[in-house]
Parts: C-alpha cells; structure tokens; sequence
C-alpha cells in the first residue's frame, strides 16, 4: 500500500504495464518471425514442408509466442494486485484504470490466437 497520496503512483504502475506489453509482443513477434523461418527455409530448399523438417522452428517459434501470453498475463495480474493497492486520492477523478488492462488482455488473447492459427496450420 501506498503512502504517497500521488496520482503520480498510478501513472508509473500504467507504464511499467505498458513496458511489459510491449515486451510481451516482441516476443510475439519474435516466435511468429522464427516459426515462419522454418517455413520459408523448407519452401526455398524446394523441400516439402513435413513436420520433422519444420519441428524446431515451429517449436522454438510457438514457444516465444507463448512466453509473450504468459508475460502479458503476469503483468496485468500484477499491476491489477497494485491497483487494488492504491488509495482514493492516489486515483485522479474521472480516470479510466481499465484501459490498460484491457489492452494486456487483449494483446494475450490474440497472442494465443496466434498460437491456435499456426497450430493448425502445422497440424493440417
């Protein structure tokens, strides 16, 4: 709990989220580049594209994508914990904390669509 009385606090928490968000999606970004790299590597060897020859790519690439959900899902849990935290003048009036949380939430539940979309793709 804060001592602080500062609206200055909350500001802070919402752009360590947001730092942590943009973390989460780089490594979205990565795993999707990664994955997709075993792709284009199998095509330009004029290779067909079998699993085997795709595995570590595929795995290494869906492993990123999926270290980026459970980044975004830790932070906002975390920053929800901290927002709990703080007191009625630590909030400036008329300020909107979900907004942020909603966008975390939402860059989780597309980095695990992502995940399903190149699943299938793989498997199929």
């Amino acid at each position: 709990m804060s001592d602080l009385h500062d609206p200055r606090v909350l500001l802070a928490a919402e752009r360590t989220l947001m730092a942590w968000n943009r973390t989460s999606i780089s490594l979205m970004a990565f795993g999707f580049a990664v994955e997709r790299f075993g792709l284009f590597l199998s095509i330009y060897a004029q290779e067909t594209t079998s699993p085997m020859q795709r595995g570590l790519s595929f795995v290494g690439g869906q492993g990123f994508i999926l270290l980026g959900v459970v980044v975004a899902m830790l932070s906002l849990v975390q920053h929800r914990k901290l927002l709990q935290s703080l007191r009625p003048e630590e909030i400036p009036t008329g300020y909107h904390r979900s907004w942020g949380i909603f966008v975390n939430a939402t860059v989780a539940f597309m980095g695990l669509m992502l995940s399903v979309y190149l699943m299938s793709g793989f498997l199929g």
